[in-house]
């Protein structure tokens, strides 16, 4: 049986899903777009006896990256991980949209990764694919080992990521979604920056990404 284990906490005023990935046998973790409550996250953490090793960013949106200043504080030397392409994302509050919400945030990542770059943090193995069209940097994470998809504000439940914020396509997130998503395995665990969980093959059959002809 496997000591690979997933927490779902919604943060932040949208709900923004953050994850926490972990090992039994290892108890360090991964911190998955920790997009608000850094200290409320990081009690999490004590709760399940684990030390942050990562934070890794899906993309740059405000909702996904507010809380890391607070995770920051505590541990100065974790590093972040987002897409190569997603820095000015990253960096601009205008971009990001955290200067329409009050809280004009900007942040550099450590480590810019990229499309199908395999990273193994916490004794757990990424696979990063670059899922362009809610941002244009979007990536998401697949954990092949654990059949599991982090998939961002890509791919929802029966639905897909907003793509008229600055840098969205419309276009380019179908095509990512159908080119990038749906060749993975249909019983892929999708975990979204949004909502409930979901599965390749549940997308693939009712979300309307797959009844798209355009």
């Amino acid at each position: 049986m496997s000591d690979f284990r997933i927490k779902t906490y919604p943060v932040g005023q949208i709900g923004t899903n953050c994850y926490i990935l972990y090992r039994e046998t290892y108890k360090k973790a991964v911190l998955v777009d920790p997009g608000a409550q850094g200290t409320d996250i990081l009690a999490r953490c004590r709760e399940l006896s684990v030390t942050p090793e990562a934070i890794f960013l899906t993309h740059g949106h405000f909702d996904h990256i507010l809380g890391v200043e607070d995770i920051r504080r505590e541990f100065p030397e974790i590093p972040i991980y987002a897409g190569e392409k997603e820095k000015e994302v990253l960096r601009n509050p205008s971009v990001n949209l955290s200067a329409g919400f009050g809280e004009a945030c900007s942040l550099d990542a450590d480590v810019y990764v990229k499309d199908q770059e395999i990273l193994e943090v916490a004794g757990i193995s990424f696979q990063v694919i670059h899922t362009p069209g809610h941002t244009v940097g979007s990536i998401c994470f697949f954990l092949a080992e654990e059949e599991v998809l982090i998939s961002g504000d890509t791919l929802f439940l029966e639905s897909l990521g907003r793509t008229d914020f600055p840098t969205g396509d419309q276009s380019v997130i179908i095509n990512s979604i159908r080119e990038r998503l749906f060749t993975l395995p249909g019983d892929t665990l999708v975990y979204p920056g949004h909502g409930d969980m979901t599965t390749i093959g549940h997308e693939k059959a009712f979300n309307p990404v797959a009844l798209y002809k355009g």
